[in-house]
């Protein structure tokens, strides 16, 4: 039976459906008041988990919103504003938004499968297609990799930067979605290109090749993935969301997937919430890599340590971590997430706050947020009726 956080969770994404999609929050926060392309998608990917024909209608409507303002580059809008006296699209913010290309392939793709409908992948094959165009251009050396620029996916106000191991794998799952109905040899070999790549240059002890070969020697890579490398070197903080997508992705050893969950598992279970930080440890004013985040933010700091992006634990990626355990058979560890999740969730009046601060519990960021609802949505399906993706 579905549990009352459930049922107000699909209650708030039923109040954040607008006639063009998934707005990012209830709150009338006017950059929120906007159609997002990763949180659009988070929160349809919910929507097909809930079976809920009203909240699948706006993952359509987002989509499609998604693909009428797709830039003529092949870029498609971080977000969209729909008003009465005109439309403001966005493609990011200090700088373009890497994932939103990939998060659009993927929820097109999920919503074919789902539906059994080759016809929305003919429906938007050309808006796809320009997409994965760009994707390959933003490779730059034609060597499998994309280089994100900082603030150049959700984390837009963290320190990731280059060869970001999040949108790598975001890009894996998209390319493989939608090679399923295309069937195409070139990009079956595309695809274990970019596996090759990151499972050479993310991985410990991998013998092949390496883009950085001294950086990844220096970086001694034991029992988690680095966050990114750049020519600069490797961030070596933990990146939850990407090792979630990893797990799910099947991306190295079941060895070392099982290695690196339990390391997170002692992690979360440290800390009062009980869930995953975004990214550990947190960047202290006294690293060197302070200047760099406290300076990536557009109007105000919110990267305070155990906050935001900087070690605060978001429902949303607590989701997907939680999938990744119901993968690999951990079923008691998804569950004390559901609970965890679930605790977080209701806290406030059912606020679904953005994100919390780790060290102290306490909510932060904007009430009533979509994709934290969608979180507790898609662990409980997980958990109640073996819902799953399709990678």
């Amino acid at each position: 039976m579905n549990s009352l956080v459930y049922h107000k969770a699909v209650e708030l994404l039923n109040n954040v459906s607008s006639p063009h999609g998934f707005e990012a929050s209830a709150n009338d926060i006017s950059n929120y008041k906007r159609v997002w392309a990763r949180d659009g998608v988070i929160c349809g990917l919910a929507a097909l988990a809930s079976k809920d024909e009203m909240l699948i209608k706006t993952f359509e409507k987002t989509l499609e919103t998604l693909a009428t303002h797709q830039h003529e580059k092949g870029t498609i809008p971080s977000n969209v504003y729909l008003a009465e006296n005109g439309v403001e699209v966005s493609y990011g913010g200090l700088t373009g938004r890497v994932d939103a290309v990939t998060w659009f392939i993927i929820g097109v793709c999920q919503l074919a499968f789902f539906k059994k409908e080759k016809e929305i992948i003919k429906k938007y094959k050309s808006n796809i297609e320009k997409a994965i165009r760009l994707l390959d251009c933003w490779e730059f050396n034609n060597n499998h990799l994309i280089y994100v620029p900082i603030s150049g996916n959700w984390a837009d106000e963290y320190i990731t930067e280059g060869y970001v191991l999040y949108d790598q794998l975001l890009r894996i799952w998209a390319l493989k979605s939608y090679n399923y109905f295309l069937e195409s040899d070139e990009l079956t070999h595309k695809i274990k290109a970019i596996t090759d790549k990151v499972e050479h240059n993310f991985l410990p002890n991998a013998a092949s090749e390496k883009v950085h070969p001294k950086a990844y020697q220096e970086a001694e890579i034991k029992d988690f993935m680095p966050c990114s490398f750049s020519p600069a070197g490797y961030k070596m903080y933990f990146d939850a969301f990407a090792h979630a997508l990893a797990v799910i992705l099947n991306i190295g050893e079941l060895s070392f997937q099982r290695k690196m969950m339990e390391q997170a598992i002692k992690l979360k279970n440290n800390l009062p919430l009980q869930l995953i930080p975004a990214f550990w440890p947190p960047i202290q004013p006294a690293d060197w890599e302070w200047n760099i985040l406290k300076n990536n933010c557009k109007y105000e700091f919110r990267n305070q340590p155990y906050e935001f992006h900087n070690g605060g634990s978001w429902p949303m990626v607590n989701g997907f971590f939680g999938m990744a355990l119901h993968q690999l058979g951990m079923d008691q560890e998804c569950e004390n997430v559901l609970n965890s999740l679930n605790s977080a969730n209701e806290k406030a009046d059912f606020g679904f706050y953005e994100n919390f601060n780790s060290e102290t519990g306490e909510p932060n960021g904007v009430r009533f947020c979509a994709w934290s609802a969608a979180a507790t949505i898609l662990v409980e399906k997980t958990i109640e009726e073996d819902f799953k993706l399709f990678f």
